[in-house]
C-alpha cells in the first residue's frame, strides 16, 4: 500500500515529516518498506499484514496516525445532490448467493461526460502506483486508495434489462474480462466440483457482466461514448474470493481487499463518496436514493478488557486515559463498566468494547490488549520473560546438531532456513519412486501447493536465488524437515534432514595459487569430515537419479544409508537455469545423530606420543575406477601399526597422465609410541605399500 504523504492530511492534520511518521507507525505495527520522494512529495510504502485490511486506504492509515500522535480523525460525510428521480425504478438488484455476496449497493449517474481526469487526480493516482484511464474509471480506483473498499462502474445502456442478478458460476461457463482475456469461471459439467466463484451477470441472469470482488466483464466497461453510468460497491465473502482469485489464477487489487475482509458498513459510503466525485469531474445526475440489499448484516459484537488480564499479559500497567483514548481512536468506543469507574488506576478497571465492522479480525480480550500495546508503546514495557509451567529441556540430539553445526560452519558453511511449501512440479524432480507428494488443501499459491518431499528442493531453490543475485560462490546447509507420508511409518511423517548445497569456486585466487572450482571431491572431503564426528563413513558407487552419473555417490555409516551426494545432473540443473556446476547432499538426521552419541561414549583418550611422527608421499597412476578407499584398504592390509593416518593430498588429470589413469599423492603418517622411527624402517614400510598397491590395484609410482 502507497501511502501519499499530502493525501494523508485530507483525514488527519498530522505534522510530523515522513520519515519520523514511517517510524512511528512501524512502532506500531505496520511494516514499512520505504519511502520515496518524488514530484508529488513523500510516498510510504506500507507492507500492511494480512490481517489488517482496514489499512488498505489512506482513511486506514490516517485513523493509525491519528491513535499514535492523539489526534482527530475528520470525518468522511459525502453529500452529493440527487434529482427527483429515484434509483429503485430504475436498476433492480437480485442476490441469489447471499452466502458469496453479503451486500450489494447500486447508485445510477445520468448524462456523464467521460474523458481525461483533472491533474489532480492523475497525480494522486499516479504516486500510488495506478494508471489513469478516464475521468469515472479513475474515481473508483480513486475511492479504493482513499477508502480502501473497492468499487465497479459498469455502461449502464449495456446492462441488459437494467437488472444485476448475483450468483454462483456455472458449470462451464465463461466470460472476457476487462484485461482482454476470455476466462473459464467454473469446472466442467463433468467434474463434479464446485468454484465458488461469485458472478455478475445481468438480465436474466444467463450474460456474465463481471466477477464479484475480483475484476468486470470487457462487455459492460466504461468507454468514452458512456452516456450513463451503473456505480457497484459491494461486499464479498473474504473465503471465496481467496478461493476464486487462486483458481483464476487471477489476482487484482480487489481482490487482496475483499479476499482479506474488506469493511461491509463503507459500501454505501464509498459508493456515495464515488457518486460524489463523479458528480464533479463528469457532471451528470444523480438519481436519488440507492439500491442497498444486505443480507449479512450482523450485530456489532462486544468485547471485555480488563486492567488484570492487561497486567498479566503485559507485565506492566497501563493508565486508564491512554487504555480508553487508545481504543477510542480505533474505533472499539470503550465504557468503563465496572463498580470502581471513578477510581483511577483500579486494580478491579474493566472496559466493553464495540468491535468496528472494519476489525473483523479482533475477537478476543488479547486482541484488545494487542491493540493498547502498540499504540501506548511497546518500548514502554519493561523485558521480561513470563513464569515457564514447566521445565526447560533440551532436544536429545541437540548435543550432536550444535557439533554438526559448529563443523559445517568450519568448513566455509551458511545454515539457512527455507519454508518448506513448494511447486510440485519442482518437487518431482528431487522426490523419490513411490512417494506421493503431501498436498496442501489450501496452499497460499500455486507455486507453494505441497510439502517439500526432500529438502533438496528448497536448498536448490536457495542456491538459485543467491546464484540469479550475483553470489555465486556459495555453500549453505540446512537442517529440517521433509515429508513422506507413504513410506515411512504413521509415527515419523516428517523425518529430520541434513541438507548440503554449493557451487561456485572452493578456492579464490590468491598471491600463489590460481582459483579452483568446487567439485565432487571438496563435496566428499567437507562430509567425511563431518562423518567423523560419528565414526567416519564409507560410499558406495551410485545414487539418486538427480545426481550425475559420474560424479556421485551413496554415503553410508555402520548398516545404515543415510542419503546421496553429487553434481546435480544437467537436466535437473537445466530446469533451475544453473550455468555452473552445483552440488547437493542429503542425509538423514537422526542415525548420524545416535552414531555421534555411540562414537562419543566409545572415545577413550591416551596420552600422545612422545616420538615425532614422519610423513611420506607416494605419487601414484591409478586406473580410471579406482577409488581412494581402495587405496586406503589395500594399505591397511599390510597391518603397520606405525600407519597412523592415510590421507588424499592431490588429484590430477592432464598433461604427462596417460589416458585412462590418473594421478593420486597419497600422504601417509608412520608414528610409534615405543621409539623414533629410523630410515631404514621407513623405507621398509614404503616397500611394502607399494608393492601391495601394485599387485591388488595396478598401481605405479609415478616418476619425479
Amino acid at each position: 500500500m502507497k501511502v501519499v504523504y499530502n493525501w494523508l492530511k485530507d483525514f488527519v492534520d498530522v505534522t510530523a515529516p515522513p520519515q519520523e511518521l514511517a517510524s512511528r507507525l512501524a512502532l506500531s505495527g505496520t511494516n514499512i518498506a520505504g519511502i520515496e520522494n518524488g514530484p508529488h512529495g513523500a510516498v510510504i510504502d506500507a507492507e500492511v499484514s494480512s490481517n489488517r485490511p482496514d489499512c488498505l486506504g489512506h482513511l486506514g492509515i490516517a485513523r493509525e496516525v491519528g491513535a499514535i500522535y492523539k489526534l482527530p480523525l475528520k470525518s468522511v460525510s459525502p453529500k452529493p445532490a440527487e434529482s427527483a428521480a429515484k434509483t429503485s425504478d430504475a436498476v433492480n438488484v437480485e442476490i441469489q448467493s447471499p452466502e458469496l455476496c453479503g451486500r450489494f449497493t447500486a447508485r445510477v449517474i445520468r448524462n456523464v461526460k467521460i474523458q481525461p481526469s483533472l491533474k489532480w487526480l492523475k497525480d494522486r493516482l499516479e504516486a500510488s502506483g495506478v494508471a489513469s484511464i478516464s475521468n469515472v474509471v479513475d474515481v473508483s480506483n480513486y475511492v479504493m486508495l482513499e477508502l480502501g473498499h473497492p468499487l465497479h462502474t459498469f455502461d449502464y445502456d449495456k446492462v441488459r434489462d437494467h437488472k444485476i442478478i448475483v450468483r454462483r458460476a456455472k458449470p462451464s461457463e465463461k466470460m472476457k474480462t476487462l484485461d482482454g482475456v476470455e476466462r473459464q469461471l467454473a469446472p466442467d459439467k463433468d467434474r463434479q466440483l464446485d468454484s465458488g466463484i461469485c458472478m455478475i451477470s445481468d438480465g436474466d441472469g444467463s450474460r456474465a457482466v463481471g466477477i464479484g470482488g475480483i475484476m468486470g466483464g470487457a462487455e459492460t466497461e466504461i468507454s468514452f461514448s458512456t452516456k450513463n453510468v451503473l456505480i457497484e460497491c459491494a461486499w464479498f465473502e473474504p473465503i471465496s474470493i481467496r478461493r476464486a482469485a487462486r483458481f483464476l489464477k487471477l489476482h487484482t487489487e480487489a481482490s487482496t481487499r475483499f479476499g482479506r475482509g474488506a469493511d461491509p458498513e463503507m459500501a454505501e459510503l464509498a459508493s456515495r463518496r464515488a457518486a460524489e466525485l463523479i458528480l464533479q469531474l463528469a457532471g451528470g445526475e444523480l438519481l436519488a436514493g440507492v439500491v442497498d440489499i444486505y443480507p449479512g448484516k450482523r450485530a456489532p459484537k462486544k468485547l471485555r478488557v480488563t486492567r488484570a488480564e492487561i497486567l498479566r499479559v503485559m507485565g506492566a500497567d497501563v493508565p486508564d486515559k491512554e487504555v480508553e483514548a487508545s481504543l477510542s481512536a480505533l474505533g472499539f468506543a470503550p465504557v468503563r463498566i465496572d463498580q470502581n469507574r471513578g477510581a483511577e488506576g483500579s486494580l478491579l478497571a474493566a472496559w466493553e468494547c464495540t468491535q468496528p465492522s472494519w476489525r473483523a479480525e479482533v475477537e478476543r480480550e488479547i486482541d484488545l490488549i494487542e491493540e493498547i500495546a502498540r499504540i501506548y508503546g511497546l518500548d514502554k514495557f519493561p523485558p521480561r520473560l513470563p513464569a515457564a509451567r514447566q521445565g526447560a529441556a533440551r532436544l536429545p540430539h541437540y548435543e550432536a546438531e550444535t557439533r554438526l553445526r559448529d563443523r559445517l560452519i568450519g568448513l566455509g558453511y551458511r545454515e539457512i532456513l527455507t519454508i518448506p511449501h513448494v511447486a510440485e512440479e519442482r518437487d518431482a524432480l528431487f522426490r523419490p519412486g513411490g512417494i506421493s507428494p503431501a498436498r496442501l488443501s489450501n496452499p497460499l499459491s500455486e507455486e507453494a501447493n505441497v510439502l517439500r518431499s526432500t529438502g533438496l528442493v528448497t536448498m536448490a531453490a536457495a542456491l538459485e536465488w543467491n546464484v540469479n543475485h550475483g553470489q555465486r560462490n556459495v555453500r549453505l546447509f540446512e537442517i529440517g524437515r521433509h515429508y513422506d507420508l507413504t513410506s515411512r511409518k504413521n509415527d515419523e511423517p516428517e523425518p529430520p534432514i541434513l541438507t548440503i548445497g554449493a557451487t561456485g569456486e572452493a578456492r579464490e585466487k590468491n598471491l600463489y595459487d590460481p582459483a579452483r572450482e568446487f567439485s565432487f571431491a571438496d563435496l566428499k572431503g567437507d562430509l567425511d569430515s563431518i562423518g567423523e564426528l560419528a565414526g567416519g563413513f564409507a560410499w558406495r558407487d551410485g545414487g539418486a537419479e538427480w545426481l550425475h552419473a559420474a560424479r556421485r555417490g551413496s554415503v553410508v555409516l555402520g548398516a545404515n544409508e543415510l542419503g546421496s551426494a553429487g553434481q546435480l545432473a544437467r537436466r535437473v540443473a537445466e530446469k533451475f537455469k544453473f550455468r555452473q556446476d552445483v552440488f547437493l547432499a542429503e542425509l538423514e538426521l537422526d542415525p548420524l545423530c545416535t552414531a555421534y552419541l555411540a562414537a562419543k561414549e566409545a572415545r577413550r583418550y591416551e596420552p600422545l606420543p612422545r616420538f615425532p611422527a614422519v610423513e611420506r608421499d607416494f605419487s601414484l597412476l591409478l586406473p580410471d575406477g579406482t577409488h581412494f578407499s581402495d587405496v586406503v584398504k589395500a594399505i591397511r592390509s599390510l597391518n603397520i601399526s606405525e600407519i597412523s593416518n592415510i590421507e588424499a593430498a592431490d588429484l590430477f588429470r592432464g598433461k604427462n597422465v596417460p589416458a585412462g589413469k590418473y594421478s593420486l599423492l597419497v600422504r601417509v603418517t608412520f608414528q610409534s609410541r615405543e621409539a623414533t622411527l629410523t630410515d631404514t624402517q621407513i623405507g621398509d614400510y614404503s616397500g611394502k605399500i607399494i608393492a601391495v598397491l601394485e599387485k591388488q590395484l595396478g598401481a605405479q609410482l609415478r616418476a619425479q
